[in-house]
């Protein structure tokens, strides 16, 4: 099968001083990354991620042959093959805002490898707030306040969020559920509710088929993403999210 190329960089490449059209906007400050989760606007209690191109840039299950290895500082892995992986470049930074704003998240993933996808969460790690790795990305820091915002999520202190000066794995961010096995959306999404008991209303999903789609019947909002989350996306997605709650 042809390799899927991803357009925007990946985290393995945050010393890059070259950007692509699609991530112009990751190296601006914090400030300008994610206005939208400290704005006092309300926010989704879940917002659930698809794996592959949306997450990573590659398919688990097509592209990446176990066992893993991860390189030293656990921001890429290789596979057998000698491949690396890694996130998409505003991925580690982007769970650490989240987090710290008091939203849960989660995964939805029909992937054949469900082992492999997990792996690779548990392998590739997400540098602590403050790290020179996660700031070459972007920066949370000082742009989402700890306890939430005022808006009822009320988790803001989410362990994923410690500032603790380790990497996390990027496993432990996701504490509404993984849902990684071939199957439909509809499925996941069904387990991840009765898992966290959160209304469909108040779940935010981000993928990049756009069959996905169906997940909506639910009253879930699905924001289609064409290679990767970035800051962009989220703020777009989250935008539609508030609009059909009739908040502007």
């Amino acid at each position: 099968m042809p390799r899927k190329l991803a357009k925007q960089s990946t985290s393995t490449s945050l010393s890059s001083t070259s950007t692509s059209t699609s991530t112009s906007t990751s190296s601006a400050s914090a400030p300008s990354l994610a206005p939208i989760l400290s704005d006092g606007g309300p926010l989704p209690r879940a917002v659930v991620f698809d794996l592959d191109y949306t997450l990573w840039p590659f398919w688990v299950d097509t592209h990446v042959h176990a066992p893993l290895r991860a390189n030293a500082a656990h921001t890429a892995c290789t596979d057998k093959v000698g491949e690396s992986f890694a996130f998409y470049r505003d991925v580690p930074a982007l769970l650490h805002a989240l987090s710290l704003a008091g939203v849960r998240l989660g995964v939805a993933s029909r992937t054949y490898a469900p082992d492999l996808g997990r792996d690779m969460l548990k392998q590739l790690h997400v540098p602590p707030l403050g790290s020179p790795l996660l700031a070459s990305s972007s920066s949370a820091d000082g742009d989402v306040p700890v306890n939430g915002n005022g808006n009822g999520n009320g988790n803001g202190s989410a362990k994923g969020g410690a500032k603790d000066g380790k990497s996390r794995k990027a496993i432990e961010f996701f504490d509404a559920g993984l849902e990684i096995y071939p199957s439909s959306k509809i499925k996941h999404f069904e387990a991840l509710h009765k898992r966290t008991g959160i209304p469909y209303a108040d779940m935010l999903f981000f993928d990049d088929e756009s069959r996905n789609r169906d997940t909506e019947t639910l009253g879930v909002t699905m924001w289609l993403v064409r290679d990767g989350v970035t800051f962009g996306e989220l703020e777009s997605g989250v935008r539609e999210w508030r609009r059909r709650r009739g908040v502007q």
